[in-house]
């Protein structure tokens, strides 16, 4: 044993209490926001932000079609397992929600996007295009979203997006 202390990814709740400081800063910079749209992969951030919102701005998570765990988990009303694949799963492919996530999430969260890998290379592409915003597949799965229009939002609602993530190589862009 080395002592080190173990710190999970994303099922920890001081991770999760981190993370939650991105809706503080959110706040604090925006004042009050109709929506926020979160990516998910394993539920950290997502439940982060929800947590700290507790419900007083609309958190709608987003997943790729294919690592769909917090969709899967809310749909069947419990973590479960799920198939990981496509364009964004380095940084969104977790196999299975995070139990803390879920338990945020369900009360939390309105509810999940599901989007395409050619939604998600499209929003990449014009996020790089019209904002020089250099993100991964993972990082424009959210803008994916509200480009998609699956969403109920009016065009004069404050929505904040949460953009990130790294993995990419500007040679992509």
């Amino acid at each position: 044993m080395s002592g080190a202390t173990v710190v999970h990814a994303y099922d920890q709740p001081d991770v999760v209490a981190g993370q939650g400081t991105l809706g503080r800063e959110l706040e604090s910079q925006l004042g009050a926001l109709d929506a926020v749209f979160v990516a998910v992969g394993g539920g950290g951030l997502i439940a982060g932000v929800a947590g700290w919102y507790g419900g007083r701005t609309r958190v709608i998570g987003v997943e790729p079609e294919s690592c769909a765990t917090m969709h899967e988990a809310l749909r069947t009303g419990q973590p479960v397992d799920v198939p990981v694949s496509g364009i964004a799963a380095d940084s969104l492919g977790a196999t299975r929600i995070g139990t803390l996530a879920f338990e945020i999430a369900s009360r939390h969260v309105e509810r999940v996007i599901l989007v395409s890998d050619e939604e998600i290379l499209r929003a990449r592409r014009w996020l790089w295009q019209n904002l020089r915003v250099a993100t991964g597949p993972g990082g424009a799965a959210t803008f994916a979203a509200l480009q998609s229009g699956r969403h109920d939002l009016p065009h004069s609602a404050r929505v904040a997006v949460i953009v990130c993530g790294v993995n990419t190589d500007p040679t992509t862009l």
